[in-house]
């Protein structure tokens, strides 16, 4: 077990650099002009291409975790409350990558965006997502 825990870690912090680098993205789009250009175009390439790459990390990810819960037996017992926190946690990463997937299309089809300072907020919620997902499996507070 100790080999899917390792890969399930590498696997998932892969998957959140995609998170943090997605929407730093964003911000550069949200600052160019709708018009198309090579730099939209370019910009869209590198969004798409790390979307997909996400999307394929966040598959491993998921299946490794899944391994580790039905390797591990955590249950839902007492003193594994922090098990479905963490759970809630990864839904709720989740959600946001496919909101970046429906933002991205959005970018793509020249639909009026939030501007690049919201973006800029948008990019610390997988940070806070990671800090609380970290948290609650090494501290285990409930």
């Amino acid at each position: 077990m100790l080999w899917v825990k390792s890969f399930h870690i590498v696997f998932v912090a892969s998957w959140f650099a995609g998170l943090f680098y997605l929407p730093r993205i964003f911000v550069n789009l949200a600052m160019v002009d709708v018009a198309p250009s090579a730099e939209r175009e370019r910009l869209l390439l590198m969004a798409r291409k790390l979307l997909r790459f996400t999307h394929i990390l966040s598959g491993v990810a998921v299946a490794l975790g899944l391994w580790l819960w039905a390797g591990y037996g955590v249950g839902w017992g007492e003193g594994n409350a922090w098990m479905h926190a963490k759970l809630l946690v990864v839904l709720l990463v989740l959600a946001y990558q496919h909101v970046c997937t429906r933002m991205l299309a959005r970018f793509a089809l020249g639909h009026s965006m939030p501007g690049h300072v919201w973006f800029r907020w948008f990019n610390e919620i997988p940070v806070l997502l990671m800090v609380a997902a970290v948290v609650l499996v090494v501290v285990k507070p409930f």
